[in-house]
């Protein structure tokens, strides 16, 4: 099989790139990723306020829902999030026909992903009355699910096709099919939730068929402007899609199965911190609900920022530049930290303004919810630099396929050092919601620790030397 992996022997000269160059490179693929990163995560936050509006015993069933579905979601998209490092260290190599076969095996591995994680989503409501939910919450939730789980295989096929065009710089599309997304979503569920504009009001099941269609459309517009545009369409991502490629089936597991587990444990962490909060009432999960998708809208520009390191780095590691890769992923690094300390200012001071877009404040109801999520935001707003500092290093070193002792730090950080913390500063201590943000924050600063000294350490652990395939 042809070699994807090894960089090519280029000089060294002939492809390096100063500091602001670099800085420019990064910065033209990363902001349309950012953007498209916010708008992704404006489609769950317009859901939020939508059922906010409802009142907190909705959107308590909404985040409870959503809470079970995405670490499966995000699992399947972290294996095909193998798609991107791989089709850039192909393209750095000048490897052309490799990149449809990565492509082509993204699209199998998505399809299996998704007919193994259905049966599992599908069974929300014994889990959940297994775990003490709210009997109320927890019918409303499973309501929810059974429509939004048929989304999984559009949402994971786009990654794949969202992966193979950031490796080719094309992320302005990205941005434009997924501000098409935001609206469609905002329409829809604003229509069906409510019953306007003549259409039945489905409240929470409104806001599920409104992700479901979402999801779709924007699949297959993007799968149309691959397959129709004049510089994708040559790469023939759909002939012959039943013939297999073992090697790169198996590449895409290899590497994308680590960062599958490495989102899972992430988000896995936030999954049992509601969990936690929904132990303490339905005002202290409404109010968590809010505060993590302030933070989560944060995160999506160092998250953007981080698939463009993969990007820079993959392509730096194909054509076997060193020098390359560290400025690719420091320059990465700087940019992504930087904005979230802007963030974490914005949190600190302005958080109980931010928080009434969430909810009405002149409704009596609302004001204890409103009140604890201003004092999760302000610990949110603590550890936004460690966030953006954790996932910048991870998307580097998955630039070098480097995920498997990644996948081991974050397992152990988030669950071995931010959930018993949560517990105890929660529980024991009785801080009740405050003290499991806390711990929030210490697995995130632990697990930001080991990765950004890893992707220091490149050199001498062997990161940078070819990997060969048989």
């Amino acid at each position: 099989m042809t070699d994807t992996m090894a960089p090519h022997a280029a000089p060294a000269a002939a492809t390096q790139l100063g500091w602001g160059a670099e800085l420019r490179a990064t910065f033209a693929l990363a902001w349309p990723l950012v953007i498209a990163q916010l708008a992704q995560n404006a489609l769950h936050t317009t859901d939020v306020i939508l059922l906010g509006w409802l009142g907190p015993t909705y959107l308590a069933a909404g985040t409870l829902g959503t809470t079970f579905f995405m670490p499966f979601l995000l699992f399947g998209i972290g294996v095909v999030g193998a798609v991107a490092p791989l089709v850039a260290q192909a393209r750095g190599a000048r490897n052309v026909k490799a990149v449809r076969r990565i492509v082509r095996q993204g699209f199998w591995a998505g399809i299996l992903i998704a007919a193994l994680l259905l049966p599992l989503v599908w069974q929300i409501r014994p889990i959940y009355q297994f775990l003490g939910q709210d009997p109320v919450a927890t019918d409303l939730a499973e309501t929810f699910i059974h429509i939004v789980v048929w989304s999984l295989f559009p949402a994971i096929g786009i990654i794949v096709l969202r992966s193979f065009l950031s490796a080719f710089d094309a992320t302005r599309a990205i941005l434009l099919i997924t501000v098409l997304g935001v609206v469609v979503n905002a329409l829809i569920a604003y229509a069906l939730i409510f019953g306007n504009f003549g259409l039945p009001r489905l409240e929470l099941r409104g806001a599920a068929i409104a992700t479901l269609t979402t999801n779709i459309i924007m699949f297959i517009a993007m799968l149309i402007y691959v397959v129709r545009h004049r510089r994708f369409g040559r790469f023939h991502i759909l002939i012959r899609f039943w013939k297999p490629d073992w090697g790169y089936f198996r590449d895409i597991f290899r590497i994308g199965t680590p960062i599958g587990l490495t989102v899972l444990a992430e988000v896995g962490l936030f999954t049992a911190a509601a969990l936690l909060m929904g132990r303490l009432g339905t005002d202290e999960i409404a109010a968590h609900a809010i505060a993590l998708q302030c933070a989560s809208m944060a995160f999506m520009v160092p998250l953007g920022l981080g698939v463009a390191a993969t990007v820079r780095v993959g392509l730096a590691y194909g054509r076997g530049d060193r020098e390359a890769v560290r400025k690719a992923g420091w320059t990465a690094f700087v940019l992504g930290t930087g904005f979230m300390a802007l963030s974490a200012m914005s949190f600190l001071l302005f958080g109980p303004i931010i928080v009434t877009l969430f909810l009405d404040p002149h409704q009596e109801g609302n004001l204890n919810a409103l009140g604890l999520a201003a004092s999760f935001l302000a610990v949110a707003g603590i550890f936004q630099l460690v966030d953006g500092a954790q996932v910048v290093a991870a998307h580097s070193l998955r630039g070098l396929s480097d995920t498997k002792v990644p996948m081991l730090m974050a397992i152990g950080g988030y669950w071995l050092v931010g959930l018993p913390v949560a517990y105890v500063f929660g529980f024991v201590f009785e801080m009740r919601g405050v003290g499991i943000w806390i711990g929030l924050a210490c697995g995130l600063a632990f697990v930001a620790v080991l990765l950004g000294t890893r992707f220091i350490m490149r050199e001498k652990l062997g990161l940078l030397e070819p990997r060969t395939k048989a």
